[in-house]
């Protein structure tokens, strides 16, 4: 469930992509109005409102019939910029290459799916790495992705460490509790409300610091929903009915923990329920956290990231403010 290995690997499609098709996704009087939303990964816990949406019938409330659909290997960035998917999921992060410039995609972040950046480094307790510093002469499996390894950089060097120090080994991670305990890497980066809750729920003791605690500057959104911007243009009141049915889906996974938890485990059977469980109790707090309005967007925070960004020329053409982001199809 890492975005990383997806923007390591299929950048240079999402950034080659073109609009093609029509965007064009109106139905006549009393017709269901059909919506692609393409997920950026297998189904998780970041995912839940939209299955509770689908299961409960707020999207067909609506008048909306959306089909969740797989991404491809170049995450939904592609597909919703190309016009095949009118929304999908995203983070800001990986969004920045496209934000801006010559090769600035056509898409645009209109809700965030949980307020704050939970990633954050984790290894096996007692060995330092409590804090960045730590990770001196320790191996970190990355995806050598610049903005990664910058953020590395950043929070190791914030805490009095010397990042030539740390060991970047090439990740070839697929289960992050399997890895720590073979010793094959001894920090990972990990998203807490799914690899830190499993690490929880096998026993497993182990340190763990989040970015954002280092770095306010590190507290971007990620994830986000991505809408293209012709759909957006041409079907402005389309986009609200689906918002507006994403937000009572997250609304009811926020109060209904367990019973949103079976939907979702229900729409994708090969999960764990008890991972799942935990993973929604936990998230139940880190959907809106304290924001009163679902999907909100804070341009302060936004901006801050990518600033930092163009300060240390991580992209190729210069970000300006208040770009990328829309908070103007939220339900109040």
């Amino acid at each position: 469930m890492n975005h990383k290995k997806i923007l390591a690997v299929g950048l240079a499609a999402v950034m080659t992509v073109g609009a093609a098709g029509s965007m064009t996704v109106s139905a006549a009087d009393n017709e269901t109005e059909k919506i692609t939303f393409v997920l950026d990964w297998t189904p998780n816990t970041n995912h839940t409102g939209l299955y509770v949406a689908e299961s409960l019938g707020y999207f067909e409330d609506q008048g909306l019939e959306v089909e969740i659909v797989q991404p491809p290997e170049g995450g939904a960035d592609a597909l919703v910029a190309s016009g095949r998917a009118q929304f999908g999921v995203s983070f800001q992060d990986s969004m920045a290459p496209g934000v801006a410039g010559d090769n600035a995609l056509p898409t645009t972040a209109v809700a965030a799916l949980i307020q704050h950046n939970t990633s954050g480094i984790i290894s096996r307790k007692g060995e330092g790495m409590d804090t960045p510093k730590g990770m001196e002469g320790k191996k970190y499996a990355t995806w050598d992705g610049p903005i990664e390894v910058a953020m590395i950089q950043n929070v190791v060097e914030q805490d009095g460490g010397d990042f030539s120090k740390v060991e970047m080994i090439p990740s070839t991670v697929t289960d992050e509790v399997s890895a720590l305990e073979s010793g094959s890497v001894d920090a990972i980066w990990i998203f807490y409300a799914w690899a830190g809750v499993k690490f929880e729920l096998t026993g497993a003791e182990t340190d763990y610091f989040a970015f954002k605690d280092i770095n306010p500057v590190f507290d971007y959104y990620t994830p986000v929903v991505i809408a293209n911007n012709e759909f957006l243009e041409e079907e402005p009141e389309t986009a609200k009915k689906f918002l507006t049915a994403l937000r009572d889906g997250y609304e009811y996974a926020i109060e209904n923990p367990q019973e949103a938890a079976d939907i979702l485990c229900e729409a994708a059977p090969e999960l764990d329920p008890e991972l799942v469980l935990a993973s929604q109790e936990y998230l139940k707090d880190q959907y809106k956290a304290e924001v009163s309005q679902w999907g909100y967007i804070d341009p302060e925070r936004w901006n801050a990231f990518y600033e930092w960004l163009n300060e240390n020329g991580l992209t190729e053409a210069e970000i300006p403010e208040n770009v990328g982001f829309s908070n103007d199809y939220l339900p109040e």
